[in-house]
């Protein structure tokens, strides 16, 4: 569907709402804000061990610490076990945490609270605890861990709040198998079948701002958390669960973001922070160092995903087996729902010619650190290896990789039956691959070319799809106020994590209300003053909170058309909002001014100046990409240079192009980071080596080439300005893409990521 062109303010580049207070440097995150109120520091001293029991623990040392206020143990906090996940209740993911567990599972888990009036004494005390361990075989390879004998939960009140096939005493946090049609029966009538193993790592999101939270008791004796995360509503119910206190005593507020990419889903640290206000009275902080959000934070899943894929000798795609692996590490958080997209946003992307699927998974337990949200959400994982399987099955056949998708890709109107039974109803698939080839210059850019001395370059595509909310469970929500001055206030619960979800929001309501971006001012996100909403997560909240921002516009329209008709003392349908206020239809033509509704808003009427709206959905367009990648090989030391990157992508309407376009290039370079250098790898003894920036290496703007993005824009007809999600899907074409040019420089596959300069080199002595 073609996009309207007669918006005013949606469509528009805009400069973000908080560009200016960020680019000055002011005060504007957690620590800047609660630095002046000079709280208790909060530290953790952690395992060295990635399984074991902890026999004893001695203390009295620490406490004698010049400055230090109190330790405490497994024995002082609560014994009830929780999730920290940031998740619509009733969670998905298993009750398999407690605030201090005497069963450490991981290297880094958490054994101890210091609290102390300064960093030096709780680093201090840090070194005085006395911690005495049975040292317990961990269970380290996630591949032989299910139905292992060693166990990751033994424990008897392991709880799961959903049925997601979750079993402890198999160490499986979640399992599920689903298909349509006769799999088996389709793919021993294909003329070629792919069947290769792909693998994933934990990567790290490594956002700028580390984990920290901020906990105090207001006036009233509430517990008040100012904290550095994208779910205010979530981490309230998580700390009512964990502390046992009731959510009416909690308030959770969040500031400026210094990104998050989904790992600040995870309530990963504002537990500490809130037991210690709650114990001491005092006002508490925990930040996170570097190394500790390296390994007790809350990376990417890694996953191992078998790929069967059959198919005609023409290259018509019949039939598609996908099996996952996911490992979760030493807790569950959301194990069960990551790995459902893996499956679900890569297999519908060839419904033209599927003529059956099956789609199974397994999510274990293992004595590693935990994993979490990362954009993408395990869609990256599962397109990685669906869109490497089919270039592998179109270097098997010698056909052109977008020719062969034009063949098979999804097309608007297409029914999906792996994708929750959806309809895509605003897809631009095609045309993004149409476009991509033009302004990468496929045809020529596609044949492998020698350049001499041992360089070659070669060119690789894929083509992604991703959601735009959880259909059926979250909620978006939206409150807009006439202020007195007749502008506008808008409200809200998601959290704009770097994102400008506010300006873009902001941006719906101008276009609502006919008034300027600079009218509209933007409140959020705050559990006391924010009207409900799930959280920034799932690509959600342009959608979805979008949809709330215009029903509370219309909403506001008829209440300040209400409250005109008293001031003109005129029936109401015979007056129309318009720009500026309300005026008369016929007759006299009178007009109210929004400042005249303002004040009248506030003298004897019965109507309020203000609206609210909810909003859940029971569908999740898919936005879609393509991307292309040019690489150059050092044959000699197998260094890959990315020298070109294009990409085009059907996000419906983007609400504000430049925003878009910045979203797309970050998520971008954040794959290729983990295509060609990320890494997460354990010690013998499960200990994370990639510890700080030193060893975990990031792509930096000298590690990238030329980047151009581009948008074919769709309708989307659930939503009211045609927008779908941008957030996620952008960091999912260039592992495939780039792995398909690295096997047509050097003829080797090389199906785990990162693709290391070493591993490349090794595969050309091979």
């Amino acid at each position: 569907m073609s996009q309207p062109t007669n918006f005013r303010t949606v469509g528009q580049t805009m400069r973000k709402k908080d560009s200016m207070q960020l680019l000055l440097g002011k005060g504007v995150y957690t620590d800047d804000i609660v630095r002046s109120r000079s709280p208790l520091v909060v530290k953790l001293l952690r395992s060295p061990h990635a399984n074991a029991i902890v026999q004893s623990i001695r203390t009295d040392i620490a406490k004698k610490v010049p400055g230090v206020v109190d330790v405490y143990t497994w024995e002082d906090v609560p014994q009830k076990r929780f999730a920290i996940a940031g998740q619509t209740f009733p969670e998905p993911s298993p009750y398999d945490r407690l605030i201090l567990d005497r069963h450490v599972r991981f290297v880094g888990d958490a054994v101890a609270i210091v609290a102390a009036e300064d960093e030096k004494a709780a680093q201090k005390a840090l070194k005085l605890i006395k911690v005495e361990y049975q040292v317990l075989e961990p269970l380290l390879d996630f591949r032989t861990a299910k139905d292992n004998p060693l166990l990751v939960h033994p424990e008897e009140d392991w709880f799961p709040p959903c049925p997601v096939g979750g079993d402890n005493r198999r160490n499986l946090v979640a399992s599920g198998l689903e298909q349509d049609g006769d799999v088996d029966a389709v793919m021993a009538d294909c003329d070629i079948v792919i069947d290769r193993t792909y693998h994933t790592r934990a990567f790290n999101q490594a956002m700028m701002e580390t984990f920290r939270s901020y906990c105090e008791m207001d006036v009233y004796g509430r517990l008040h958390v100012i904290s550095s995360t994208q779910i205010v509503f979530h981490t309230r119910r998580i700390l009512s669960n964990a502390l046992g206190i009731p959510k009416s005593r909690i308030r959770v507020e969040k500031p400026r973001i210094g990104g998050g990419f989904g790992a600040k889903q995870t309530a990963v640290c504002d537990v500490y922070p809130a037991f210690v206000a709650l114990k001491t009275g005092r006002p508490a902080e925990i930040i996170y160092t570097r190394e500790e959000s390296q390994i007790a934070g809350s990376p990417r899943h890694e996953m191992q995903v078998r790929v069967r894929l059959g198919a005609s000798k023409e290259g018509r795609i019949r039939v598609l087996d996908l099996y996952t692996l996911s490992n979760s590490g030493a807790y569950g958080e959301h194990g069960p729902t990551t790995v459902g997209l893996s499956g679900h946003k890569s297999i519908p992307l060839y419904t033209a010619s599927l003529e059956a699927f099956r789609f199974g998974y397994d999510v274990v337990y293992t004595n590693v650190q935990a994993a979490g949200a990362y954009r993408g959400y395990g869609a990256t994982q599962g397109l990685f290896a669906l869109e490497s399987a089919v270039n592998e099955l179109a270097e098997k056949l010698g056909q052109d990789p977008t020719r062969l998708r034009d063949a098979n890709m999804l097309r608007e109107g297409m029914y999906m039956p792996a994708y929750y039974g959806e309809t895509a109803r605003a897809c631009a698939l095609d045309r993004c691959m149409e476009r991509c080839r033009q302004i990468f210059d496929w045809e020529h850019k596609y044949p492998v070319r020698d350049m001499g001395d041992g360089r070659i370059r070669a060119a690789g595509v894929a083509m992604a799809m991703q959601g735009s909310c959880i259909s059926n469970l979250d909620v978006g929500s939206a409150v807009v106020r006439l202020a007195d001055d007749g502008t506008f206030n808008l409200m809200i619960g998601a959290a704009d994590m770097g994102t400008g979800c506010d300006t873009v929001l902001a941006q719906m309501t101008a276009e609502c209300m006919d008034c300027s971006v600079d009218d509209v001012a933007v409140f959020g996100a705050d559990t006391d003053a924010s009207p409900y909403d799930s959280g920034s997560y799932a690509s959600s909240t342009t959608y979805l909170t979008g949809k709330a921002v215009s029903e509370a516009c219309d909403k506001l329209k008829k209440n300040l058309i209400g409250i005109a008709a008293e001031l003109l003392s005129c029936p109401e349908d015979s007056l129309e909002f318009v720009k500026g206020g309300v005026k008369e239809l016929g007759g006299e033509q009178r007009f109210v001014s929004l400042t005249q509704l303002a004040v009248k808003s506030q003298l004897n009427s019965s109507h309020t100046a203000e609206a609210a709206a909810s909003c859940a959905s029971p569908v999740s367009p898919p936005p879609y990409m393509v991307g292309m990648a040019e690489i150059e090989v050092d044959t000699r030391t197998g260094v890959v240079t990315v020298l070109d990157y294009k990409a085009v992508v059907d996000c419906g309407t983007p609400i504000n192009p430049a925003l878009a376009r910045i979203q797309t290039e970050g998520g971008i370079v954040q794959g290729i980071g983990h295509t060609l250098m990320e890494n997460v790898t354990y010690g013998s003894r499960g200990q994370i080596l990639e510890n700080s920036f030193m060893q975990y290496r990031l792509p930096t703007r000298l590690d990238m080439g030329k980047l151009q993005v581009e948008f074919e824009s769709s309708f989307e007809p659930t939503q009211p300005f045609g927008a779908k999600s941008i957030g996620e899907i952008v960091i999912n074409t260039p592992a495939p893409a780039i792995a398909h040019a690295i096997y047509r420089a050097t003829g080797v596959w090389h199906r785990t990521l990162p693709i290391t300069a070493e591993q490349i080199a090794l595969g050309l002595e091979t």
